[in-house]
């Protein structure tokens, strides 16, 4: 029996999660506001804020960015194709080299799935949109859950930046330009009708 994820995979995804929390610590940080703000109390706990968010950055942006390559690599593999999730290590550096000079925007890709095999141009067309598929269906569970009564605080905060970090998610990548998934999608299903 194959491993649905092998040991390099699991790396590749503990790494890529590890960047992703750092880059993205301060984006997720709510600290006081100015006139609420006790000097001597936020100071002391600086660190402890920091480590917030940095678990609020992991929590909050990589499922997003997991489960949507897995989207990728477990149709790819229902379609007998080969999928090996990676971290895009350079591209991961670059993330990192923009974070450490304060970058204004920051973009990188954190991971991709390398397939191989023969499929159909429908096939492809699937395993394109199962990644974007995925981040369509979190958002929309966001949303749902963000419509209860009597959620924590805690989780309200996740939820929302669940929803936003998704939401750009699925409409990013389906941009129909190369080299997004919306371009496979939409190359693919055009070859698939004509």
């Amino acid at each position: 029996m194959l491993a649905i994820l092998s040991i390099q995979e699991l790396f590749d995804m503990l790494m890529m999660t590890l960047f992703v929390g750092f880059i993205f610590k301060d984006s997720f940080m709510s600290g006081p506001s100015y006139g609420e703000m006790d000097p001597v109390e936020y100071y002391s706990r600086k660190s402890v804020k920091m480590l917030d968010g940095f678990f609020f950055a992991i929590i909050a942006t990589a499922p997003a960015i997991i489960f949507h390559e897995l989207g990728h690599k477990f149709v790819a593999e229902a379609f007998g194709m080969s999928a090996v999730f990676h971290a895009a290590y350079m591209w991961l550096g670059i993330g990192l080299l923009l974070k450490l000079i304060n970058f204004g925007l920051i973009f990188f890709v954190p991971a991709f799935v390398s397939i191989s095999g023969a499929g159909t141009y429908l096939q492809y067309a699937l395993v394109a949109f199962a990644g974007p598929g995925i981040n369509l269906i979190l958002w929309i569970v966001s949303s749902m859950l963000l419509r209860m009564k009597k959620l924590d605080k805690k989780y309200i905060q996740i939820l929302v930046m669940s929803k936003r970090i998704n939401m750009f998610l699925f409409f990013f990548n389906m941009l129909p330009i190369p080299p997004f998934d919306g371009f496979s999608v939409f190359y693919n299903l055009f070859k698939v009708i004509f």
